[in-house]
């Protein structure tokens, strides 16, 4: 049920409602503990009464005291030690009144002398009634209480055991425990001891009073650091979400993250990562919607030169003619194979990179191993040859890489060089270092060079400066491998040779 209220709730009302649920348990053991607290003092309290009871009648057995008003009265003189640490002890008869009571003896040092009549003489002094009245009209309105409680304890199942109850009024706590005397098997009354207990009341107070003043400081903390939490953690996370999902529903009015970006924490890094993330999902979509218009653009050229050659094929008889319009069908439809099977390892390249990691790669071995491939095939078809220079190869060719990738750069580079080179010509590729020890590798060819006078251009999709021979390429290999070059962080560059004799590509990857 709970995990059921919980998923539904916002992380501010979840953490809330966890802390008043904590609340509340904390808040019923705290109940169960400042009860269970009172009790305990009391017993012990309680204790020492029972004791005390014990040994006055022990006493009055062993000192034979008659139970009437006289001979209490003079045992409560002659024992007083009994009664030091207790506020008062009665003396009640069968019928529940009282024949003597600590309270009316004004028991001070200047009371307990050797002689009961002069005691006697001096309790009865003007003062001293005085005192005695002014207590005893204060022992008349507890009279009444006393009876009943006496009435309850004799009919009830304590009878014949000590009984403790409580009286609490605006400033004190009295504690008062009672027991029926026997004396040869016959009970002859009751004594009640009476003890001012207000040190229970504090302590307990004291309790209350620390469990009220912690619940209120950490209602405070909570509900500061809930503020903090909502401020700082889950306003942000929420303009976020108002981020991805304006992203989501091509909203244009996107949540403005700039100021998350600047944050220092998480949430700023968090920030920056999902801004990175939209900005390279635009630039994947502009780049697919932009590859797309030019691919259709590419396809529909050879489309409609297929479309008019095919057209005038079938009325031309003319076989000469139907040999250049055939010839004419077989270029475009090699133009168009030849641009769908670039896209699609295009795309295919794109989904591999994601999951590709690099690595620490030895490049002399992977050039060698590609150039060898190369050799194989063109040395014996059309007597092109490759060849590898390396220069200051102290320290090898170490870059950070994927290796596959390095060979379809390498390879692409070189077969576009051997489709712009004429047969029995060689081809150069060089492995070199710069001041900075960056990695540089070089493919020179003897072919037509570049038109183009400014030389990026040749590196985007179909670009429109041809050679002749284009029908022989799709327009994307450049293209893939300056992709390619700058996932390894390198930069390439095209350039025609001095002599204006062939072209020259350099690549440069930084140092491992």
């Amino acid at each position: 049920m709970i995990n059921k209220i919980l998923k539904n709730l916002s992380i501010l009302k979840k953490f809330l409602l966890i802390n008043l649920i904590i609340f509340i348990v904390i808040g019923s053991f705290t109940i169960l503990y400042l009860k269970s607290v009172q009790p305990s003092l009391i017993k012990k309290k309680t204790t020492n009464h029972i004791q005390v009871i014990n040994n006055t009648i022990d006493h009055m057995e062993r000192l034979k005291v008659k139970f009437n008003q006289n001979d209490i009265r003079k045992f409560l003189f002659s024992t007083r030690f009994l009664f030091q640490n207790l506020d008062r002890v009665i003396f009640f008869d069968i019928d529940f009144n009282m024949i003597a009571d600590t309270d009316t003896l004004d028991l001070d040092p200047r009371s307990f002398s050797k002689k009961i009549e002069i005691l006697e003489e001096e309790i009865l002094s003007d003062k001293t009634k005085s005192l005695k009245e002014n207590k005893l009209k204060k022992l008349m309105k507890k009279k009444t209480d006393l009876k009943s409680f006496l009435f309850d304890y004799s009919t009830s199942q304590n009878f014949g055991k000590p009984h403790t109850y409580t009286e609490e009024n605006y400033n004190t706590f009295l504690l008062s425990t009672i027991k029926n005397i026997i004396f040869d098997d016959k009970n002859v009354g009751y004594i009640v001891v009476s003890e001012n207990a207000n040190e229970i009341k504090i302590a307990i107070n004291e309790r209350k009073n620390f469990i009220i003043r912690t619940f209120i400081i950490v209602a405070i903390v909570i509900i500061v650091f809930s503020f903090v939490l909502n401020r700082y953690f889950l306003k942000p996370i929420k303009n976020l979400v108002g981020y991805t999902k304006n992203i989501k529903e091509k909203n244009k009015q996107n949540a403005n993250i700039k100021r998350l970006i600047n944050r220092n924490d998480e949430i700023g890094a968090l920030s920056r990562s999902l801004e990175d993330m939209t900005n390279d999902l635009y630039k994947r979509i502009n780049i697919a919607e932009n590859f797309s218009t030019d691919l259709v653009h590419e396809i529909r050229n050879p489309l409609a030169s297929l479309k008019s050659a095919s057209e005038i094929i079938g009325d031309t008889e003319n076989q000469d003619k139907r040999k250049k319009l055939i010839e004419i069908l077989t270029h475009d439809v090699e133009r168009i194979e030849r641009l769908i099977t670039d896209y699609s390892q295009m795309l295919k390249d794109e989904a591999a990179l994601s999951r590709e990691k690099m690595k620490k790669i030895e490049l002399i071995n992977i050039v060698q191993s590609v150039i060898d491939d190369f050799n194989n095939i063109y040395i014996s078809k059309r007597g092109i040859k490759i060849h590898l220079k390396i220069k200051n190869s102290m320290k090898g060719f170490k870059i950070l890489g994927i290796e596959n990738r390095i060979e379809q750069i390498l390879a692409n580079l070189l077969d576009n060089s051997i489709s712009f080179s004429d047969d029995n010509t060689t081809i150069y590729v060089e492995l070199d270092k710069d001041s900075e020890e960056n990695v540089i590798m070089r493919v020179i060819d003897e072919g037509y060079g570049f038109k183009e006078k400014k030389m990026e251009k040749i590196f985007d999709r179909f670009y429109s400066n041809r050679p002749n021979k284009f029908g022989k390429h799709s327009g994307l290999g450049l293209n893939i491998v300056k992709n390619l070059v700058e996932l390894h962080g390198g930069i390439i560059q095209a350039s025609n040779n001095r002599n204006e004799v062939g072209a020259k590509i350099e690549v440069t990857f930084p140092v491992a």
